[in-house]
């Protein structure tokens, strides 16, 4: 018995540190911008190198390690997933952490689907629910404490712990793998679908890549569109393609069915919406509100609470409410979250934290349902594909709302930059001052405009040495024989024409930070606002699901 608890335990250690690293970065994107003085483009694909491939890989992994060995595989899906953490943590260029997030997604495709076959197989039928009680819990629990160890770590340590921290658990793993695992294992000859993970890829990725760099390269342009069309034609050809292979990456029989397309989309959508809160919302409590980290990550950990509450009860939500009504109980909650995020004070922590709530029940309650609806029409080989197939969604909703929100938010700041930049040359040169001095002014005020944070710029106080020599150039005008009998009124002229002027500038000054504050923050807020009428339009997917009286025990019995 305790060899199958050490295995239980070492499944669900691998299951925690693949879903950690999907959300704990979130937190710590502002600090990681800063370090490697990157931009929000690049700052996406740092979290999209890691989900794309993670979800074109998953299944096929999964299928790989039936011919490898499924706990050799696992083995080294975490050593491979460790080597990228180190690479990650050590990055001091946004190019060199991709190549590190890369290598984590190789690793953790091979861990995340493996986990749940090892630890299902380790007990009897009769207690296979244990197994996957104590998975799902681990899926929540990620999600739940990624944004707050993710904030600790940054506030105490530094961003690099985020990957380091991997470093010991995965030893942990390794080593209770070792101790229970039988690694002279039988291995079958299945077949691994690499066509369609690599058709896969190139959808996800060029479909990104449009998203992320349109404003950049112009929407209209012709290879913002050719990429557009190439993840469609991509897209028609996997479907295409794996509607005529033995054994596909994603079997296209699981979509004849009503329920598994309303499950699959609503799993797509609702994640996007989701994750769009939690790319952009870290960086707007750092950047505007001047948060910690973990000020940032406390402020939005109860969207992830509320995920690991509810999920697990959704089952029984949907066997009592019918799948419509949680449906759309889930996206109305979702709907009235994006509401509360463009109306409420954005400085109060408890109207925040209900926001969150609401975002977080509502997604818990949708993803949830999903997962059991999604299972809930198959039997056999449609049953197994069916949760990695919804796990892939899942994914692929995280990955597009990375491109989506984290673009729009790119735009945003760039406009509301240029319109802070505009205003402050205004207002400096409504100052009439001297070229000199408007000049030093304009780079100061610019230079922390340019560098997209909504702080006042720094007071400006005359320095003694420019008091002096305007001393000395007033005394230069007087007779040599008076100038030091009337240093004394000439200096104290200078000092109230100084304090009158440091203090119109100063006002200025305050005025431009005002001005720029409010840009940037219109530029985070502005994003749910447009969102807002997308996520009510969700609500057409209750009208997929079968009406209340096909409950989930209709549909076994």
């Amino acid at each position: 018995m305790l060899k199958k608890v050490t295995i239980i335990v070492a499944m669900c250690l691998g299951t925690f540190m693949c879903l950690l690293d999907e959300t704990i970065m979130n937190i710590v994107l502002p600090e990681i911008q800063n370090s490697l003085h990157t931009n929000l483009a690049g700052m996406t694909w740092a979290i999209n190198s890691y989900t794309i491939l993670f979800a074109a890989l998953t299944i096929p992994f999964g299928r790989l390690a039936e011919r490898i060995g499924v706990h050799k595989t696992f083995i080294g899906g975490l050593l491979v997933f460790m080597i990228g953490s180190i690479v990650s943590a050590e990055a001091h260029t946004i190019n060199i952490l991709i190549v590190g997030r890369i290598v984590q997604a190789i690793g953790v495709s091979a861990v995340f689907p493996l986990s749940m076959v090892i630890g299902i197989s380790t007990l009897s039928v009769a207690r296979r629910m244990i197994v996957i009680a104590a998975l799902g819990m681990t899926q929540g629990l990620a999600g739940a404490l990624g944004p707050s160890i993710g904030g600790i770590l940054s506030q105490y340590l530094s961003w690099r712990w985020v990957f380091l921290i991997n470093i010991p658990m995965v030893i942990l793993a390794v080593i209770l793998c070792l101790l229970s695992l039988n690694l002279k294992e039988n291995v079958s000859v299945a077949r691994v679908d690499f066509v369609g993970s690599l058709l896969s890829i190139i959808v996800l990725f060029s479909l990104t890549l449009a998203l992320v760099q349109g404003n950049d390269w112009k929407w209209n342009s012709p290879l913002i569109i050719g990429l557009f069309v190439l993840s469609i034609v991509g897209l028609v050809i996997f479907i295409w393609y794996e509607r005529r292979i033995e054994a596909p990456m994603i079997p296209m029989r699981l979509f004849s069915h009503r329920q598994y397309d309303g499950a699959a989309l609503t799993i797509l959508l609702s994640t996007i919406f989701f994750v769009g809160v939690l790319v952009v919302l870290p960086t707007y409590f750092v950047r505007i509100q001047n948060h910690t980290d973990l000020a940032a990550a406390l402020l939005i950990t109860p969207a992830s609470a509320m995920i690991f509450l509810f999920s697990p009860v959704a089952a029984v939500t949907v066997e009592k409410l019918g799948a419509r009504l949680t449906v759309f109980i889930g996206i109305l909650s979702m709907g009235i979250a994006y509401i509360l995020f463009w109306n409420i004070n954005m400085g109060s922590q408890w109207q925040v934290s209900v926001a969150c709530a609401a975002l977080g029940f509502g997604y818990g309650i949708l993803v949830g349902s999903m997962q059991t609806l999604a299972a809930a029409d198959f039997t056999g080989d449609l049953l197994a594909a069916s949760q990695p197939v919804a796990l892939v969604m899942r994914l692929v909703g995280f990955a597009l709302a990375a491109a989506i929100f984290i673009s729009a938010l790119n735009t945003n700041a760039s406009t509301a930059k240029n319109q802070s930049i505009t205003y402050a040359k205004s207002e400096i040169a409504a100052l009439n001052l001297s070229s000199s001095q408007t000049k030093t002014m304009e780079n100061k005020v610019i230079d922390q405009i340019s560098q997209e944070k909504a702080s006042t710029p720094e007071k400006y106080k005359t320095s003694t040495s420019e008091i002096n020599a305007l001393i000395d150039e007033n005394l230069k005008k007087l007779p040599v024989a008076i100038r030091e009998q009337a240093r004394g009124t000439v200096s104290q002229q200078v000092l109230t024409a100084v304090k009158n002027t440091d203090y119109k500038i100063n006002t200025a000054i305050t005025r431009i930070g005002n001005h720029t504050k409010k840009n940037f923050s219109d530029a985070f807020i502005i994003i749910y606002k447009i969102a807002t009428p997308f996520i009510f339009a969700l609500l057409l997917l209750v009208f997929v699901f079968y009406r209340k009286s096909k409950t989930l025990s209709d549909m076994k019995g």
